[in-house]
């Protein structure tokens, strides 16, 4: 038959060789945080390409915008000429003509110096803010921002701009990452038409 004593006698060491063990630490460590660089070397075997990023990258919403009836695709009449276009390529400004405009950027509580060959978007990125953005092609709204000092077309030129229209334009609404300006302005991030 089994002490009582042998019993409890037992479990009192069982018990104290548990607390020492316990007591030391398991000697298991955290193994280092290397999801970074993980995502890098993945980053540098994907090649290069002219596809935009995908819309469900925006923070702000995005997606494109819809073309009211009318407007989009259709045949020129005999007779009619295609409208010139007239968008312009920031890599035209020669150096010498570079000029530098003061922009508020109201949410973001800070005003910067952005030329006129940088484009509203990439300026607020290399000051580290986290700006929406999808395309970054001009082809959907992600990246819309407000003017609060005027219609748009006073303040900057895009690029590029297949989804403002001239209402929006007007109330100051404007496409970031397609937007270079041509004056001193306050800029309200994530608004869109």
């Amino acid at each position: 038959m089994v002490s009582l004593a042998g019993l409890l006698g037992g479990a009192t060491l069982t018990l104290i060789v548990v607390a020492f063990h316990y007591a030391k630490g398991t000697g298991w460590e955290a193994p280092e945080d290397i999801s970074q660089e993980v995502l890098e070397q993945r980053a540098e075997t994907v090649p290069e390409t002219d596809f935009p990023e995908p819309y469900n990258r925006s923070i702000g919403g995005g997606g494109a915008a819809a073309i009211p009836a009318g407007e989009g695709g259709a045949e020129l009449a005999e007779g009619e000429e295609e409208e010139e276009d007239d968008s312009f390529d920031p890599a035209d400004i020669a150096e010498d003509d570079v000029e530098y405009y003061e922009i508020e950027f109201a949410k973001e509580g800070e005003t910067i110096e952005v030329a006129n060959n940088e484009n509203l978007l990439d300026a607020g990125e290399d000051e580290g803010w986290d700006l929406p953005y999808a395309c970054r092609q001009g082809q959907c709204i992600s990246c819309a921002g407000q003017i609060t000092d005027g219609p748009a077309e006073d303040y900057i030129r895009h690029s590029q701009n297949d989804s403002l229209m001239d209402d929006d334009m007007e109330e100051g609404y404007c496409l970031t990452c397609v937007a270079y300006p041509t004056d001193d302005f306050t800029l309200e991030t994530s608004e869109s038409p």
